[in-house]
């Protein structure tokens, strides 16, 4: 061996694993470091084919990915720690996460999800940590993270929640950190945080709270059992409406001021006819505080044979006897092509935290189509106009005739209303000596318009005519000196 090989074998030996290893399945634009996989801040639109199986780490934040692909994270089976947070993300598809059963972070923080879909995160049993805030989170529906038996951290600040369903946060047995501060809340029901048995911080600050009766249990849960799980400054909920408690704390707000007004509806007329075939509108007005939920419902059952009604509300078609859509302060019960299907009992009804109001409607379809219009008598044409289609599809010849015939109608009224002005002017009887003609002296003044003349008129008895500059006034005399016209 050369002298001082060896000191070369062995600088080279602590030089090598200082350098990324861009070993064979790693993406080229990528870095990875044994089982940690560098991809963030690099434009990327997808996630880069390739990624090392035995990945545990995988950085891609930063990015402009809008989807997950079904099936790409699938090679990744020892996946613990995944962080996609500031990319384009609209939606997670059931089943994205699938094939990461010991993954235990998820970051999918700052990203443009407006829900998310019941099964997104299933397969994902060992998860301890959620990363959704500042996304664009609208509602959470109920048993959205029914698969995360095991999460100890959700983080869901600064989205735009406006609706927690009840079991919304079902399965959620472990869950120690929950954070729902700076959202669109503006009630949580008591219900909604039972699943959270091992809850220990809580944070809803910077909602719009809507301080009534729905709100009544969370100031006494607070004053008790909230106090382990609130900081001084998450115990300060501030009500947002109604607006003679706005900007007081709800641990201020005596219960006696958290009302509700019940609410009452109104459909009128109760009972319609209508024909088959029609359209049908039924408006479903509601009041009350807070704004009413309203729904329709079909109640009637058909009889046995009959084939079954659908109650439609606009924008949805729900199937016989399910609640329509609700909809806040009036509902709109819309039938298209009514049959005799439709015809039954209908169910308006509106519920807020102070109860619920119904009102029914019922629905009687004639069995006789309406007559369609008469037609045209026999031996009559339908007048049309000249640009209408009608006339345009007419013949060449036919076209041509009619516009003669209203040509001469139109010159036979012009002759008419010539001879009509002719005979009643006349031949006018000679007059007095002097009668017609015009004196300088009489209009020294100066008339010179039409319409000065014509008033003229009758204050001085002559009759007048329009001056002809280029002429002398009279033949047989010089005009007067100081005569204006």
């Amino acid at each position: 061996m050369a002298p001082g090989a060896p000191t070369l074998l062995l600088l080279s030996l602590l030089l090598v694993p200082s350098l990324p290893l861009h070993a064979a399945g790693c993406p080229t634009t990528c870095r990875c470091y044994s089982t940690t996989v560098e991809c963030g801040a690099l434009r990327l639109r997808v996630i880069p084919p390739g990624l090392p199986p035995g990945t545990q780490t995988l950085f891609l934040q930063d990015n402009s990915i809008a989807n997950l692909e079904p099936g790409i994270l699938a090679p990744l089976t020892a996946l613990r720690h995944l962080y996609l947070h500031n990319n384009s993300l609209r939606a997670l598809e059931p089943g994205t996460f699938r094939a990461q059963p010991r993954l235990l972070e998820l970051a999918l923080t700052g990203n443009r999800l407006h829900g998310l879909r019941i099964g997104a995160f299933t397969g994902l049993a060992q998860l301890r940590v959620l990363y959704l805030a500042g996304n664009q989170l609208v509602q959470l529906l109920d048993f959205t993270f029914l698969h995360l038996p095991r999460l100890q951290e959700l983080h869901l600040q600064e989205n735009s929640i406006e609706l927690l369903e009840d079991q919304a946060l079902a399965g959620l047995s472990s869950l120690a950190l929950l954070d729902l501060s700076r959202n669109q809340l503006g009630t949580i029901s008591r219900e909604a945080l039972q699943p959270l048995a091992s809850l220990q911080v809580l944070r809803l600050t910077g909602n719009p709270w809507r301080c009534d009766c729905a709100l009544h249990w969370l100031g006494a849960w607070i004053k008790e059992d909230g106090q382990r799980l609130l900081s001084s400054r998450d115990k300060k909920i501030t009500c947002a409406e109604p607006p003679r408690l706005a900007l007081q704390s709800l641990l201020d707000v005596s219960g006696s001021s958290l009302i509700c007004i019940p609410p009452s509806v109104h459909v009128e007329p109760l009972e319609v006819t209508a024909n088959l075939g029609e359209d049908l509108r039924v408006a479903c007005q509601a009041s009350g505080y807070p704004q009413p939920l309203v729904t329709w419902r079909k109640l009637a059952q058909p009889r046995e044979g009959q084939p079954r009604a659908q109650a439609q509300p606009e924008g949805g078609a729900p199937g016989p006897g399910a609640p329509a859509a609700p909809d806040t302060g009036s509902g709109m019960l819309f039938l298209a092509n009514i049959t005799l299907a439709h015809a039954g009992k209908y169910e308006c009804e509106a519920s807020n935290a102070g109860g619920a109001a119904r009102v029914p409607f019922q629905l009687l379809v004639n069995l006789s189509r309406p007559p369609p219009p008469p037609p045209p008598a026999a031996g009559r044409e339908p007048l049309h106009e000249a640009g209408s289609l009608a006339f345009r599809a007419l013949g060449l010849a036919t076209q041509a005739a009619v516009a003669a015939a209203i040509a001469l109608l139109a010159l036979t009224a012009l002759l008419l209303a010539a001879l009509i002005f002719r005979g009643r002017r006349g031949p006018r009887a000679p007059g007095p000596p002097g009668e017609g003609a015009l004196f300088v002296n009489d209009y020294s003044d100066g008339p010179c318009t039409f319409a000065q003349l014509e008033e003229l008129r009758g204050e001085r008895g002559h009759e007048m005519f329009v001056i002809d500059r280029s002429k002398l006034l009279l033949a047989d005399r010089p005009a007067a000196r100081g005569t204006r016209c």
